[in-house]
C-alpha cells in the first residue's frame, strides 16, 4: 500500500531539500567526490608510503579487501565492493569498515549469474549512498541494484535482467548507480517489453526508499556497452542529471522527471568515461572514432546554459583530438586544469576555459583508473601494479624525478606474477583510500590528525513559481500478479520537477488504452482490468489473465501520465502458445520481443520459436524471463526442437532460479558427441557440468530441471528425454551447489550461433523451436 499523497510529497520534499547541497565533508558517497569532479580539497596528505613500515610508512591501515573500484567513505565507515572466492564460491561482495581502525564490520554477499563479465572484472561499479539514511546501493555484475542499510541488511533490491531485460558484455562495462533527490539512478542497455522492447540506453530513477520505479528516459540505440557514471548539476537553476551514453552522446535529463534538457553526439562509438561540470561547463572524453571521421578519440567543453532550441545541443566551446584514445579512464578538473588520462598512460594537462595543452606527461603503458587530484599531487593508478604520487608543478609538466612510483606484487608458488590495478584513489578526512587488486589501504602522514576539508556550496535551484508543469504516476512501472487491485499516485511537479500538492481542478480520466505498437509494429491488446480514480490517485483491478501486458493512462485538463504495468503468471503456470498471434511474443515476458516469437509449423502446431537471422550478440543469445525474480523451489519443463543448418545445431534450454540446463549444439571437444549441460555463470564455470546426450535435429525432446533448496545449499536436478516416451525415473544430471541461488525468474534459453551476416546479407541459422512449458511449485512449497 503507498502512503498517502500529502505524506508522500513531504517525504520526498525532505529528501529533495537533503540532497540539493554538496555531500557532508566527511562523506565521500560519489566516486568522484564531493563536487564530482576528482579534485579533494584536503591537505597534509602523503607524497609517497611503503606498506611494509605501516604507521612509519604512511599507511595508516590495511585490509585484504581488494577490488577495482574507488572506496566509499560515510558516517565514520569505508566500503568497499569486490570479487571475491573461488569456483563454486567466487562471488561478489560489499564490506563495511570502520574508518578509523579499519576493522570489518560486516560484508554482504550477491552471486554472479546473467552475465558474460569475467571474474577479473568484477566489482567494477563504484558504489554510492544517502548520507541522510546510510543507505547504500550496489550495482551488482548479476544485475542486481541493492540497497543496504548502514548494519549491511539489504532493504530492497530490484533485479535489472530478470525485470528490466539488462544486457551486460564480456569487458564488465556496467554503470554505477547515482544518489540524488531521492532517487537512485542508473543507465543501462537493455530490452524490456511492449515500447520498451527495442533495444537501447535507457534510464531508471528508482525510489530510494523502497526501490519502486519513478521514471525511465530513453535515449536510443547503443553502440555498444559503456560504463559512464552520471553526475548531477545545477546549471541555469535547473537540477540536472550528466551522463555519457553507449549511444556515442553525452545527455543531460532533468533529475527528478527524466526528461531530456539537452544531448550532445560526439563519438562513433560508447562514451565511457564520466563527465565533469564546472559552472556552465561540462567536460567528457572518448577513445572511439569520430562522427564524421578522422582521428581517433576527443576531448570536448560544451556550454550547457546555451542550448540551440532547434537541435537541443549546447554550445562546443573547445575539442581536442589529435589521435590519442581517452576511452577506458575518466578525467579530473581542479584550480582551473583538466587532467584527461590518454589509454596508453599519458597524462594531458588542458586550461579549462581555453582548450590549450599544457603539457604532457608519460606516466604508464596502460590505464583504466581515473587520477585524484589532491594537496597539490595527482594519486593515479596504471593497469600493471603500479601507483603513481605525481607531484604538481604549477601549471608546467611535472618533474618525473620528484614523482613516487610503488608497485604491487604477488606471488604464486614462490614466483612473482603481475598484479592489475583498476581502482580510482579518492581523498576524505585527511586520509588516502585505495585498493590494490587484493588490498584496502588508509594512507596518512604519519603523526597528522584527520580533518575534514570544507567544499563551497553548489548552485543553487531556480526558486519554484508554484505553477504545475506536469504530472506523472507513481510508480511508474510495475510488476503484478492476475487479480486483486493496485493503487497509483499522482504526482504533480514544477518545471524542475519539484513535486507540488495542488492537484488542477478540471475533470480527471483514467483509462487503460491500447500500448504503443512494438518495434516489429505488431499491435498489443489493452490491459484486461478495470482503472478508476480521482485527481490524486487511481486503483487497478486486474482480472484472471494469467500473463498480460500494458498501460494505465490519466489525464486531467491537458496534463496526462501513464505507467507500464506488467502482469507475470502465479504459480503453478502452463503454455501452449496456441491462443497467441502468429508472429507475437507472450504477454508478461521480459527480452522476448525480436528475440522469440510465436510460428505455426507447417504440422499446424504452434511454437515458439527462437528468432534465428539476427547475428549481434544480444539477439543471438537471450533468454526470456516468464516469472518474476522473487520465484523459487519450483521445476520448469519444457519441448525443445533444433534444426541442423550449415553443419551446426543451436543452444536451447530452459533456465530455473537463475541455473540453465541446456541442450549444447557443439559436439564436446573430448566427448565428440553433444551434451546436455548444467551451467550457473556462463562466463566463468562456476557450476558446468555435461553428460553426453548426443541430441539429434528435428527431434523432439522433453526437457526437466528442478530446484531443491536446502539450509545451506541446493540440489540441481536436470533430465532430457525423448517426447512421447515414458518420462525416465532416473535424472539426467545432479549437483548439489554449496553456494545457492535460491530465487529467480522461470526462463528459456536460446542461442543461434550460425547467423550469416556479410556484405549486409543475412543467411538465417539454426531453428530452434519451444512447446508446452510448464512451472509447477515443488512439493515442499514452491513461490
Amino acid at each position: 500500500m503507498l502512503p498517502p499523497l500529502s505524506r508522500l510529497f513531504g517525504l520526498l520534499a525532505l529528501l529533495a531539500l537533503a540532497s540539493s547541497g554538496a555531500a557532508r565533508a566527511a562523506d565521500w558517497v560519489h566516486w568522484r567526490g564531493p563536487a564530482q569532479n576528482g579534485h579533494s580539497l584536503e591537505k597534509g596528505l602523503p607524497a609517497d608510503f611503503d606498506p611494509a613500515l605501516k604507521d612509519k610508512g604512511n599507511v595508516v591501515w590495511s585490509a585484504p579487501f581488494g577490488g577495482r573500484s574507488a572506496p566509499l567513505v560515510m558516517g565514520g565507515r569505508v566500503y568497499v565492493v569486490q570479487g571475491f572466492g573461488e569456483g563454486l564460491s567466487e562471488s561478489e561482495r560489499i564490506v563495511c569498515l570502520d574508518e578509523k581502525s579499519g576493522k570489518k564490520l560486516w560484508e554482504h554477499v550477491e552471486r554472479i549469474y546473467h552475465s558474460d563479465v569475467v571474474s577479473s572484472r568484477l566489482g567494477w561499479t563504484p558504489l554510492t549512498a544517502d548520507p541522510a539514511t546510510g543507505y547504500v546501493y550496489v550495482n551488482t555484475t548479476a544485475g542486481n541494484l541493492v540497497c543496504l542499510d548502514k548494519d549491511g541488511k539489504e532493504v530492497w533490491e530490484r533485479q535489472l535482467t530478470e525485470e528490466f531485460g539488462r544486457f551486460t558484455g564480456y569487458g564488465g562495462r556496467v554503470s554505477a548507480p547515482t544518489f540524488d533527490s531521492g532517487l537512485v539512478i542508473i543507465g543501462i542497455i537493455n530490452s524490456s517489453w511492449g515500447d520498451l522492447a527495442r533495444g537501447a540506453n535507457r534510464y531508471y530513477a528508482f525510489d530510494a526508499k523502497n526501490g519502486n520505479v519513478v521514471w525511465i528516459a530513453d535515449t536510443g540505440p547503443p553502440k555498444s556497452t559503456y560504463q559512464s557514471n552520471p553526475v548531477v548539476a545545477v546549471i541555469g537553476g535547473q537540477r540536472l542529471l550528466i551522463t555519457g551514453g553507449g549511444d556515442g552522446a553525452l545527455h543531460a535529463f532533468k533529475v527528478r522527471t527524466g526528461e531530456l534538457v539537452w544531448s550532445y553526439v560526439f563519438s562513433g562509438g560508447a562514451v565511457n568515461p564520466s563527465p565533469i561540470v564546472d559552472g556552465n561547463l561540462v567536460y567528457c572524453s572518448h577513445g572511439e572514432e569520430n562522427p564524421g571521421g578522422g582521428v581517433i578519440g576527443k576531448v570536448i567543453c560544451v556550454d550547457a546554459s546555451q542550448i540551440d532550441p532547434a537541435t537541443k545541443r549546447p554550445k562546443s566551446v573547445w575539442e581536442y583530438s589529435k589521435g590519442q584514445r581517452f576511452g577506458l579512464s575518466s578525467p579530473a578538473l581542479a584550480d582551473g586544469v583538466l587532467y584527461v588520462p590518454e589509454d596508453s598512460g599519458e597524462l594531458f594537462a588542458f586550461d579549462a576555459k581555453t582548450g590549450k595543452l599544457l603539457w604532457k606527461y608519460r606516466y604508464a603503458t596502460e590505464v583504466r583508473g581515473a587520477p585524484l587530484v589532491a594537496d597539490g599531487k595527482i594519486y593515479i593508478f596504471d593497469v600493471k601494479g603500479r601507483l603513481n604520487i605525481i607531484k604538481l608543478n604549477g601549471r608546467k609538466a611535472p618533474d618525473e624525478d620528484e614523482t613516487f612510483v610503488y608497485i604491487f606484487k604477488e606471488s604464486i608458488n614462490g614466483r612473482p606474477v603481475q598484479t592489475e590495478t583498476n581502482g580510482t584513489p579518492i581523498a576524505v578526512n585527511g586520509r588516502v583510500y585505495f585498493t590494490s587488486r587484493t588490498d584496502l589501504f588508509c594512507l596518512g602522514e604519519t603523526g597528522s590528525k584527520p580533518a575534514a576539508a570544507k567544499y563551497p556550496a553548489p548552485p543553487a535551484e531556480a526558486p519554484s513559481d508554484g505553477k504545475v508543469a506536469g504530472a506523472r504516476l507513481y510508480p511508474a512501472e510495475i510488476t503484478l500478479t492476475p487479480g486483486g487491485t493496485y493503487k497509483f499516485s499522482v504526482v504533480y511537479f514544477d518545471a524542475n520537477g519539484r513535486e507540488l500538492k495542488a492537484a488542477p481542478g478540471a475533470p480527471v480520466e483514467w483509462a487503460l488504452p491500447l500500448p504503443d505498437k512494438t518495434p516489429t509494429g505488431a499491435q498489443p491488446p489493452a490491459l484486461i482490468g478495470k482503472v478508476a480514480g480521482s485527481p490524486t490517485e487511481g486503483a487497478l483491478e486486474l482480472g484472471p489473465n494469467p500473463a498480460q501486458q500494458g498501460i494505465v493512462a490519466f489525464k486531467v485538463g491537458a496534463l496526462t501520465a501513464r505507467a507500464r504495468v506488467r502482469v507475470a503468471p502465479k504459480l503453478p503456470a502452463r503454455t501452449d502458445f496456441d491462443k497467441a498471434p502468429d508472429g507475437s511474443s507472450p504477454g508478461g515476458w521480459i527480452n522476448t520481443n525480436a528475440k522469440f516469437a510465436v510460428k505455426k509449423l507447417p504440422d499446424g502446431n504452434q511454437v515458439l520459436s527462437k528468432v534465428n537471422d539476427k547475428a549481434p550478440p544480444p539477439l543471438a543469445k537471450a533468454i526470456g524471463y516468464v516469472t518474476v525474480p522473487t520465484a523459487s523451489d519450483y521445476t520448469i519443463q519444457a519441448d525443445l526442437m533444433g534444426s541442423e543448418v550449415r553443419g551446426k545445431l543451436p543452444d536451447g534450454g530452459i533456465v530455473n532460479s537463475r541455473y540453465s540446463l541446456v541442450l549444447d549444439g557443439k559436439p564436446d571437444a573430448k566427448l565428440q558427441k553433444r551434451t546436455l549441460r548444467l551451467t550457473s555463470w556462463e562466463a566463468r564455470e562456476r557450476i558446468n557440468i555435461g553428460v553426453p546426450f548426443d541430441w539429434q535435429p528435428g527431434t523432439w525432446y522433453t526437457l526437466k530441471l528442478a530446484i531443491e533448496l536446502k539450509p545451506t545449499a541446493a540440489v540441481l536436478r536436470g533430465k532430457v528425454w525423448k517426447k512421447g516416451e515414458p518420462e525416465p525415473e532416473k535424472w539426467t544430471i545432479e549437483f548439489e551447489d554449496p553456494h545457492p541461488n535460491r530465487d529467480g525468474a522461470a526462463g528459456l534459453y536460446g542461442y543461434i550461433p550460425n547467423v550469416l551476416d556479410s556484405g549486409g546479407k543475412t543467411e538465417p541459422g539454426s531453428e530452434l523451436y519451444f512447446d508446452n512449458l510448464s512451472i509447477t511449485p515443488n512439493n515442499k512449497g514452491g513461490k
